[in-house]
């Protein structure tokens, strides 16, 4: 914009808005006028664009600056000029808000005033601000189709801003420019198919910012000629422009966003930030360049014969003359290409029928803007769909009820227009959401309705065209995590039963064979009832029984294992009768000598509970495990013996004041079984010590 003129009286008449008071004009254009100003209830200086009373009563001018306002409401971004407020003045001219940027524009900071350039760092860091600005905007369905050095503006903290989106596109409202297929933008920085008045996309914008990067490396346009439409026609038709050596490790980046057709660009601005950081962080010097190799190509080119070296005039000069004529041509590039072969269009006529904004090269160009085009920032039907699906997905409606979710919403959009940037966000973000149903209901074992979900998110992903494949392996690894946390809670509880059964239910998740690998070996690695847990209980078996899981001795206390016992800790023999018996005065019975013949690996006997317990006490400091005698419910479960002597075994359980312990089971003197409450401290010919053991929680066997 320009500095306003005063009006006949030496003063400018400045518009009254509530809330506001204007100080000064900042600058004019054609459609509106730019003021600072105070807004009163904030204390803080803002810009305040007016439009203009003439524009008021121009339908064209009027819709593009309702566009450029709603659009840049729509975009909440730290490097896109915001929108404060919106209303009209005490005359009815529309206005909006928004932040005064008094830093100036990135125009007047490519070159300073020693004829210094700009910072290589500043420059990527400008261009990843602009990046990140244009993917926010891209996904929303915006094209900006203006970005230029003037529309980057700079805070306070000297942070890049883009501006002026009143000429941006919405996807799917009338992609080509003008009802005559004139372009619209500035032709400093156009792409080809733009200055051409063909269809555009987000492509566009990053030929842009291409140029932009060239601007900011050289101090000056890959292009310039002394009108628009030339520079135009250079856009179109001139090849890349080389880079000086020093920042020939930018030529790369350069030629993908300078191609001239959109299908040789970087995909989008996540592909062309990939692109940036990947550019080298030092330059290209001439004694870098002055390898040997290409000495020595240099030298076989002098020595090549006059023959090759004929060959290779003629070539340059055949390739010259197509050049040329092509130049010479007439430049209908600038035309969307008419459905009829006879009507054309010669340079002169293009020329005299645009109108006054080409007379200068990089200004912005709108000619009779189609009625599509200019609808204040219209919502394409793609994007009505995905935004109802954003609500739908927060009230947690995602595949259900019918007529009312996320997953038929995104389907509607991918079928009113599949190419909406803004839907493989919505998908991922629906996938993610799915993603965290499914490992909720498998955490509550509701695997079935899990399993439906997990569907739809392969089904949605496959229906997308972009592919959501990172979003369906986060999705696959949140599911493998959540089944992996369940064969945990089966290992801490040694059910392995539940552990088979999370694993039948894992092949039908759609899981990769790694993730099934995994989880089969967690699987595996949970002993089941009657195993042998060395890793944790010796020469133990596990006994489990609904709830009741412990570890259990395969065998009752050996002769041999208790002498060991006896030896170390000096322990006494107990008397060994159940009632006193001159008998047992004049030949006493022990565990060594219970009154019949025995192994030394058969079930020691004549022990009493005390010496059972001291067993247990010495045999856990031994072996660094807690042992101990089991309760009267677990002597039930214990494994029977396989042969010999049968025998009863002392429990943990006591009868009135504890002076009396039970043993439990059928023995060679009591052939009914049932439990017997005897005393303590004595011990009994038929009666010996079996062991149990508690169990750790996840434990796997080995």
């Amino acid at each position: 914009m320009s500095q306003a003129p005063s009006n006949e009286g030496g003063k400018t008449t400045l518009p009254e808005i509530k809330g506001y008071r204007l100080l000064r004009v900042l600058g004019t254009g054609g459609m509106s006028t730019v003021y600072l100003g105070d807004q009163i209830s904030l204390s803080r200086q803002v810009a305040i664009k007016v439009m203009l009373p003439e524009a008021l009563a121009d339908e064209v001018s009027r819709r593009r600056f309702e566009n450029e306002a709603r659009t840049i409401a729509r975009l909440e971004h730290p490097h896109i000029v915001g929108i404060y407020e919106v209303g009209r003045t005490r005359d009815g001219l529309p206005y909006y808000s928004m932040p005064h940027l008094s830093r100036g524009h990135l125009g007047q900071r490519i070159v300073d005033g020693d004829g210094k350039l700009m910072d290589p760092m500043r420059v990527r860091e400008i261009l990843r601000a602009l990046l990140s600005a244009l993917g926010y905007a891209h996904a929303r369905g915006t094209i900006h189709r203006d970005v230029k050095a003037e529309n980057v503006l700079f805070d306070e903290a000297e942070r890049p801003l883009l501006a002026d989106f009143g000429i941006a596109l919405r996807r799917g409202f009338g992609t080509r420019v003008t009802t005559a297929g004139l372009a619209v933008g500035s032709t400093a920085y156009m792409a080809p198919e733009q200055a051409r008045g063909e269809e555009v996309d987000h492509r566009t914008d990053l030929y842009a910012v291409g140029v932009l990067a060239w601007e900011m490396l050289n101090g000056e346009l890959p292009y310039n000629a002394g009108d628009a439409v030339s520079m135009a026609v250079m856009h179109v038709k001139d090849p890349i422009p080389r880079l000086p050596s020093h920042l020939r490790h930018w030529q790369r980046f350069i030629d993908h966003a300078l191609a001239k057709t959109p299908g040789k660009r970087y995909r989008d601005t996540a592909h062309m930030l990939e692109a940036l950081d990947r550019v080298s962080q030092r330059s290209v010097t001439r004694e870098m360049l002055a390898v040997p190799a290409l000495r020595q190509r240099a030298a076989k080119l002098r020595h090549m014969p006059m023959v090759a070296w004929l060959g290779m005039v003629l070539v340059i000069a055949a390739g010259t003359g197509v050049y040329l004529r092509n130049r010479s041509g007439e430049p209908s590039f600038y035309r969307v290409p008419q459905t009829s072969a006879s009507t054309t269009t010669s340079a002169d006529d293009a020329r005299s029928s645009l109108p006054a904004p080409y007379a200068q090269p990089g200004q912005s160009i709108v000619s009779d803007p189609s009625d599509a085009l200019l609808r204040a920032a219209p919502a394409s039907e793609a994007e009505r769909w995905v935004a109802l699906a954003g609500r739908q997905i927060r009230e947690r409606h995602l595949t259900s009820p019918k007529l009312d979710n996320a997953f038929d919403s995104l389907l509607a959009a991918q079928k009113s227009d599949a190419t909406y940037l803004g839907l493989a966000a919505a998908t991922d973000t629906l996938i993610a959401a799915l993603a965290d149903d499914s490992v909720r209901l498998i955490n509550a074992g509701n695997d079935a309705p899990a399993r439906e979900q997990i569907k739809s998110a392969q089904r949605l992903s496959e229906r997308m065209p972009a592919g959501n494949d990172k979003a369906m392996t986060e999705l696959r690894k949140d599911v493998a995590q959540a089944l992996m946390a369940r064969l945990d809670s089966a290992a801490a509880a040694f059910d392995h039963a539940s552990a088979v059964r999370t694993m039948a239910g894992a092949k039908s998740f759609g899981l990769s064979r790694a993730d099934l690998a995994r989880l089969g070996a967690r699987a595996r690695g949970i002993p089941q009832a009657g195993e042998t847990l060395e890793a944790i209980a010796g020469d133990m078996l596990l006994v489990r029984n609904g709830d009741t899981v412990f570890a259990a001795a395969r065998q009752p206390v050996s002769r041999d294992e208790y002498a060991r016992f006896a030896t170390a800790t000096g322990r006494k023999e107990a008397l060994c009768r159940e009632r006193g018996s001159l008998l047992r005065i004049v030949s006493p019975r022990s565990w060594k000598s219970p009154g019949f013949a025995q192994s030394a690996n058969q079930p020691v006997v004549c022990v009493s509970w005390s010496d059972a317990e001291a067993y247990a006490r010495w045999l856990s400091q031994r072996d660094g495990r807690h042992y101990r005698l089991p309760q009267a419910r677990e002597a039930g479960l214990l494994p029977s013996r396989n042969s010999g002597k049968r025998i009863a075994e002392w429990n943990n359980d006591c009868s009135g004041d504890c002076s009396k312990r039970i043993s439990s089971g059928v023995s060679w003197r009591l052939a009914s079984g049932g439990a017997r409450a005897l005393d303590a401290e004595r011990g009994y010919d038929d009666i010996g010590i079996r062991l149990v053991s508690d169990l750790p929680h996840a434990v796997t066997k080995r």
